[in-house]
């Protein structure tokens, strides 16, 4: 028989579930199609898929026949790791449903430099993400506009004659060929280090003249999870940000973007985003975060290495929310 997703709905005499679609079996190979709604599997909300993204998966947790220790520039020690292909989604996320994360996922992953005459300036697009294909828990509807988001009708239009029946607009093609550069995810990193798992997902953002010189600006996605069930909270992260200019920077703080997250059984995973800029068009970035357990003793989790790589075709940055 069907299993049927629910949400909660409010009412005046409290909160019920009403049924928002029924659930579908996971695909074990291939790939999801633009219009295919989704659960989240970790953070729970609702969002449908604009398009895919063909990614290289440095994974440190997986046996590589290379197992040599090289030093990079940094005289960083590590193991060579090969990356595999995976693929990664685009997707627009449930306004409904954003509050509700919000204290476990930043729901404001993608921004840009904006291409204006203040330097500093940057501008996020609301409700996107970026999810592996194994985070997805495919759904139908019968619903015309199941997902509630600003961008939803823009780049979607519903197609009965089609499966899944919402097929991608002539605005999201020119939006994603347009955004191309600052949209497109190449590599993810993963590394586990006593069952918290970090995966990177770095994005170059531009360059900016300042004072005579290049600042080349970087964001990057975090996640973090928590794949045990004794409860740790994040206390703080330590840097080392390497550029080819020669410099190495170390960065200390408390938590990360103001925050000490606490993972757990029930909510056992954390993303955010953060920037970086470096006076160079490449370097390098690793670190840990350090992990407290409830008996007070702390434990230091790897930062798994990865590159800042400077896009070398790179056109003007986006002016603004245009489409």
């Amino acid at each position: 028989p069907p299993k049927y997703l629910s949400a909660p709905r409010n009412r005046p005499e409290g909160k019920v579930l009403e049924t928002v679609g029924v659930f579908e079996a996971p695909k074990q190979h291939g790939k999801y199609e633009t219009g295919q709604l989704f659960l989240h599997s970790v953070f729970g909300y609702r969002g449908i898929v604009l398009f895919p993204w063909q990614a290289r998966l440095y994974d440190r947790d997986v046996a590589s026949p290379v197992t040599e220790k090289s030093e990079n520039a940094a005289g960083h020690g590590s193991k060579e790791v090969k990356g595999k292909t995976h693929t990664y989604y685009q997707v627009l996320i449930d306004a409904r449903d954003c509050p509700h994360i919000s204290q476990r996922s930043q729901t404001e992953a993608v921004t840009f430099l904006a291409n204006h005459d203040d330097s500093r300036a940057l501008y996020a697009i609301p409700g996107l993400d970026y999810v592996s294909h194994e985070d997805i828990l495919p759904y139908s509807s019968t619903d015309q506009v199941p997902i509630q988001h600003e961008l939803f009708e823009r780049f979607l239009m519903y197609d009965q004659t089609k499966v899944p029946p919402f097929v991608a607009r002539d605005t999201l093609c020119a939006w994603q060929e347009k955004n191309h550069p600052w949209l497109e995810l190449s590599d993810v990193h993963r590394e586990t280090t006593e069952n918290i798992r970090v995966t990177v997902i770095p994005f170059y953002m531009g360059m900016r003249e300042a004072q005579n010189s290049h600042v080349y600006w970087w964001r990057y996605c975090i996640r973090l999870e928590n794949l045990d069930s004794e409860v740790v909270q994040l206390r703080e992260r330590h840097w080392r940000i390497f550029s080819l200019s020669g410099t190495l920077e170390t960065v200390r703080g408390r938590g990360v973007v103001g925050r000490e997250p606490v993972l757990s059984k029930e909510q056992p995973a954390f993303q955010y985003s953060s920037h970086v800029s470096l006076q160079a068009s490449s370097g390098h970035m690793w670190g840990t975060f350090r992990f407290e357990r409830p008996d007070g003793s702390h434990f230091d989790v790897r930062i798994p290495p990865f590159s800042l790589e400077s896009n070398k075709d790179e056109k003007t940055p986006p002016s603004g929310l245009h489409w």
